[in-house]
C-alpha cells in the first residue's frame, strides 16, 4: 500500500469535494452562530440545524453586498460551495450570497424565555443589588479546568491581598452545567462571609455559553441572598445571566477587578487624600488665624469701654436728665395743688374763726361741744376755746333765746 502525506491526503479529499458538481454551487438552509468578523472584514460563523453544523466563511467582498444584519440566531438560505481548507484540514462551505430566512429555532426559544423571565422582574434593573467597596470573602463559581478560575485569583491576589477567595467548582458547559453552576452559587451562600460571588467562563461559541442561558441559572442567580456578578464570555456576548446579575464584566477578569479595589490605587488615593487634608487643614488654621488678628485689632479690643460701655453711658446720662426734669415738673406740680388743698382748707380752719373773736365751749367733764344753753345747768364746768388760750368756767346763770 502507498503511504501519503497528510497535505496529499487531504489535497485529494479537497479534489473530491470540489468534483462533485452538487457541493460546487447549492443552497442551504441554516442557523448562523459563533458569529465573528475579522480585521479584514470577512464573516466567520457556523451554519447548524438540530443535528449537524457546518463551518461557513463569507469574505468581505462578498459580505458587502449583504441586505440585512447578519446576527446569531439568525435563519439563513446561504448558496455557495464546499471545500477543505488545507492548513486546518476542516470542511468548509464558501458563501456567495445569503438571504434572510426568519429566525432560528435557539433563538426563539431564549427570546421567549427571556420576555416571560422578564415579566416576572428577574431582570428588573431597580432589584439589582450594589457591590460591597471592600470585600472581605470573594465567591467564585466556575470550572477548575479553564483560565477563567487562574486569571480571577491571580487578579485577586494582585489587586487586593486581603480579599480570601473561596471558590466553588462546577461545570460550565454542557448538559450538567445548569444543575451544578446553581448548586454552587448556594453553596456559596451558604458559605458564611461570603459578600460577592463571580460566576462565568471564558469566551466560546453560542453552543459552550448555553449553560448560562438557562432558566436554572437565572433563577439561581436571582435567588442568591449574596450579590452576584456575571462574567461569561466576552463582551460582545450577552446571556440571561448577564441581565439577571447585580452586574456584569465582559471578561472573568474584568469581573474580578471590579468586585475589589486595586490597592496601588488606594495607596495613591490615600496619598492626596492626605495631601488635600493637610492642605484644607493649613488653609483653615491660616484664615483663622488672620481672622484672630483682626479680631485682636478691633476697637472692642482696643477700647473696650468705649465700644461697650460707651454708648450705654451716654444713654444712662440722657435717661438720667430726662427723669430729674420730669421728677422736677412732677414736684412742681404737686406743690402748686397741694397749695390750693392748703388755700382751702385754711380758708375752712376753725382757727380762722377764733381769730375773728369766736370761741368754742366744752364741757370740762366730757369734752362735747356745747351749742345749746338749754341743756347746761348752772354750776357746771366749762372750757372756753379762744384763738390763743383756753378760759376755764363754772356756769352760774344760764340764758335761753326764745328766738331758737
Amino acid at each position: 500500500m502507498p503511504v501519503f502525506t497528510v497535505s496529499e491526503v487531504v489535497g485529494r479529499i479537497r479534489d473530491l469535494l470540489e468534483g462533485d458538481p452538487v457541493l460546487a454551487g447549492f443552497w442551504v438552509r441554516g442557523e448562523v452562530s459563533n458569529l465573528s468578523v475579522s480585521g479584514a472584514g470577512h464573516l466567520y460563523f457556523t451554519l447548524k440545524d438540530e443535528v449537524s453544523q457546518l463551518r461557513a466563511v463569507m469574505f468581505r467582498s462578498r459580505a458587502e453586498n449583504l441586505s440585512f444584519c447578519l446576527a446569531n440566531g439568525a435563519a439563513v438560505l446561504a448558496r455557495g460551495r464546499v471545500s477543505l481548507y488545507e492548513r486546518d484540514g476542516n470542511v468548509q462551505l464558501y458563501v456567495a450570497e445569503m438571504e434572510p430566512d426568519g429566525v432560528g429555532l435557539q433563538a426563539i426559544l431564549w427570546r421567549e424565555l427571556k420576555a416571560r423571565l422578564e415579566r416576572e422582574g428577574l431582570f428588573n434593573p431597580q432589584r439589582k443589588r450594589p457591590l460591597p467597596r471592600f470585600p472581605r470573602r470573594v465567591g467564585v463559581a466556575t470550572s477548575l479546568e479553564g483560565a477563567a478560575v487562574r486569571d480571577i485569583v491571580k487578579i485577586l491576589r494582585e489587586r487586593w491581598p486581603l480579599a480570601e477567595v473561596v471558590i466553588a467548582p462546577c461545570a460550565v458547559q454542557g448538559d450538567q452545567a445548569p444543575r451544578e453552576i446553581a448548586a454552587a452559587i448556594e453553596r456559596l451562600n451558604r458559605c458564611g462571609g461570603v459578600e460577592v460571588i463571580i460566576t462565568g467562563r471564558g469566551g466560546g461559541s453560542c453552543e459552550e455559553l448555553a449553560a448560562f442561558n438557562t432558566e436554572t441559572v437565572v433563577r439561581a442567580i436571582f435567588a442568591s441572598r449574596v450579590p452576584v456578578v456575571s462574567a461569561v464570555g466576552h463582551e460582545r456576548d450577552e446571556t440571561l445571566a448577564d441581565l439577571v446579575a447585580d452586574a456584569r464584566a465582559a471578561t472573568p477578569s474584568a469581573a474580578a477587578a471590579m468586585v475589589i479595589p486595586d490597592r496601588r490605587e488606594m495607596v495613591e488615593s490615600l496619598a492626596s487624600l492626605t495631601g488635600r487634608l493637610k492642605a484644607g487643614l493649613g488653609q483653615r488654621v491660616a484664615a483663622l488665624r488672620l481672622r484672630l488678628l483682626h479680631a485682636a485689632q478691633s476697637r472692642v479690643f482696643t477700647s473696650p469701654w468705649e465700644m461697650i460701655c460707651g454708648r450705654r453711658a451716654q444713654a444712662v446720662d440722657s435717661l438720667a436728665v430726662r427723669l430729674e426734669r420730669e421728677l422736677h415738673g412732677r414736684l412742681q406740680k404737686a406743690h402748686a395743688a397741694l397749695a390750693v388743698l392748703g388755700a382751702r382748707l385754711e380758708a375752712l380752719s376753725p382757727l380762722k374763726t377764733l381769730a375773728r373773736g369766736y370761741c368754742l365751749c366744752r364741757d370740762a367733764a366730757t369734752g362735747s361741744l356745747v351749742t345749746d344753753a338749754a341743756r347746761v345747768t348752772c354750776g357746771t364746768a366749762v372750757e372756753v376755746v379762744l384763738h390763743r388760750g383756753r378760759l376755764f368756767c363754772k356756769v352760774e346763770k344760764t340764758a335761753v333765746d326764745d328766738a331758737n
